[in-house]
């Protein structure tokens, strides 16, 4: 962990960079065995709850493939964009019709094929036919014309580093619940995520008067609360595997990575009670840890709470990154142990109160982030947790419905 400056940030922010480990460290077996502590610390109550994964052969020609499409897919023309992501079979999940908002994504259901073989490497092998299609994506000029292709490329990579992650806190937690679990549900959310700078909403804006002639309705005035993209929050799965993410430029529309000294990933570590700006390696991946895990190793794996900061002084600059959410299946019924419940009930799982400084007296994170207690029950399905977790925060009268 190290101080350092952010692009444009008021406050001097406070580095965190994660755990590293190599992806030729989980293909073989002794060296996997070597780092598991390592992933625990970092994954464990003690930790941070995310660690960053590098070395991953042939991900980052799909990353720089990918990334900027998000950008396109945000600011093109709504009955263009509707037709590309229906011939690729993607939908989306914020309102789009909304020129104000700080996020488009672009999702897709993603689902896992185990490998024929139970010793079969992860998803890149030589032989496996990646090699030809990384080679046709060299060649490729065409905007959108792979984009289904290189989503559920990349999807399936990142599910793959998911799992392998699984099975090694498995090993030291015992019980195989990890991987079983998300073997079990075999599919997974992928989500594009373009983050909009002010020069976007701007366009949009204009863009949105231009065809209906007359000023946009207040409804869609949401505003950007303490100068978040994404406002305070755990994610509620099991693993969530992130890219690097990809600043752009709306002037150049080039990568402006250099600009920036970290990821704009904010969390929260409760082991040191401070807060952190992420910074991880160049086409590297991020795993986080999500409630679910929480639960399932009682206690043992630690989520993350986390928001992604908006740069205050960069107007042009936008932010890229892609997202798998590996989950249990709906169906699957969370069945607590009493010492789990009591951790739960008593708020132990995600951890001390947060203390209160001037950075970040304004979020009240404890006012805007409901309780786990408050959104689980023994016995309840993650289709019932997914819809409780969502309506306390989004909700009519959730605690960020207005955010």
């Amino acid at each position: 962990m190290k101080g350092g400056g952010g692009g444009g940030d008021k406050v001097e922010a406070e580095i965190l960079e994660p755990y590293q480990l190599s992806f030729s460290d989980l293909l073989d077996r002794k060296r996997c065995q070597l780092i598991s502590r390592n992933v625990m610390e970092a994954l464990g109550p003690n930790g941070p709850g995310l660690l960053c994964i590098t070395g991953v052969i042939g991900s980052a020609l799909l990353r720089r493939k990918l990334l900027p499409m998000a950008r396109k897919l945000a600011l093109l023309d709504p009955d263009k964009r509707n037709r590309i992501l229906k011939e690729h079979h993607l939908g989306s999940d914020v309102p789009l019709k909304n020129p104000e908002r700080l996020v488009s994504s672009f999702a897709m259901h993603l689902h896992y094929q185990p490998p024929p073989s139970s010793n079969s490497s992860l998803w890149y092998d030589p032989g496996s036919g990646v090699g030809t299609t990384l080679d046709s994506l060299e060649d490729d000029d065409d905007d959108f014309n792979n984009l289904g292709v290189v989503f559920r490329e990349l999807g399936f990579c990142m599910m793959e580093l998911g799992l392998s992650i699984a099975r090694v806190c498995d090993r030291e937690i015992g019980g195989g619940f990890l991987e079983g679990t998300l073997l079990d549900s075999c599919t997974a959310k992928g989500r594009l995520i373009h983050y909009h700078s002010p020069a976007d909403q701007s366009f949009l804006r204009e863009e949105a008067q231009r065809m209906r002639k007359h000023p946009i309705s207040g409804k869609y005035r949401n505003g950007s609360p303490f100068n978040l993209w994404q406002q305070w929050h755990y994610d509620y799965g099991i693993f969530t595997i992130l890219t690097d993410p990809l600043f752009l430029s709306s002037h150049s529309c080039h990568d402006c990575n250099l600009i920036t000294s970290h990821s704009y990933l904010r969390i929260f570590h409760p082991s040191n009670n401070k807060f952190y700006m992420v910074k991880t390696p160049q086409d590297s991946f991020i795993v986080q840890i999500g409630e679910s895990a929480d639960i399932l190793s009682n206690g043992k794996l630690r989520s993350t709470l986390h928001c992604v900061c908006r740069p205050d002084q960069l107007e042009h600059i936008s932010r890229e990154t892609f997202a798998v959410f590996l989950q249990p299946k709906w169906s699957h019924t969370f069945s607590f142990s009493e010492h789990t419940m009591e951790h739960i009930r008593s708020g132990s799982l995600q951890r001390r109160p947060i203390l209160d400084t001037d950075e970040v007296s304004k979020a009240d994170i404890h006012n805007i982030v409901p309780p786990l207690s408050s959104r689980i029950r023994d016995g309840m399905t993650f289709a019932e947790f997914s819809r409780e977790t969502t309506k306390q925060y989004y909700g009519g009268s959730g605690l960020q419905s207005n955010r």
